[in-house]
């Protein structure tokens, strides 16, 4: 019985590894993350809405991307030695920008890990609660081993 049925577990497993990686869809994710930013910008007594801004989410998916990829970046400075103003005024952005980023050696993240991580950063937090930071734009993407998770915050000139 046992050597009849190690065929169909290898079989399965060679199914499985020949099969396209999925993709997660972290839409929901990156919108909570907007959400709470926008939450600790209104508990810091801002009166303006945070806007989610596409141009800002480009140079969020840009750095992200490239954090995912290059294991030896850990930061704002991309493997090109962009900047995130760089990264934002090459997806078009006209404006003053700054960033958080969230790297998870593991195949998941929540939102609450990204906000414990962000919330008692005094760097992180001083950009979250920024009243001028009046757009943004997140994306996040997972490996197997690594989940990233970066937001651009913008302040339109």
């Amino acid at each position: 019985m046992f050597v009849r049925a190690l065929p169909a577990v290898v079989l399965v497993g060679a199914t499985v590894a020949g099969m396209p990686a999925a993709q997660a869809d972290n839409r929901r994710l990156n919108e909570s993350v907007a959400v709470n930013v926008y939450t600790i910008q209104h508990q810091a007594d801002c009166e303006t809405d945070l806007k989610i801004n596409p141009q800002l989410q480009l140079a969020a998916e840009w750095h992200t991307r490239d954090l995912l990829h290059n294991r030896a970046l850990d930061g704002d400075i991309g493997s090109d030695g962009s900047t995130v103003q760089d990264r934002a005024n090459r997806a078009g952005f006209v404006g003053t920008v700054a960033e958080t980023v969230a790297i998870n050696p593991a195949l998941a993240i929540s939102g609450i890990e990204i906000m414990n991580r962000w919330y008692y950063r005094p760097d992180y937090m001083a950009i979250m609660s920024n009243c001028a930071n009046t757009q943004i734009g997140v994306w996040s993407e997972n490996s197997l081993d690594r989940s990233v998770v970066v937001a651009v915050y913008g302040q339109p000139g």
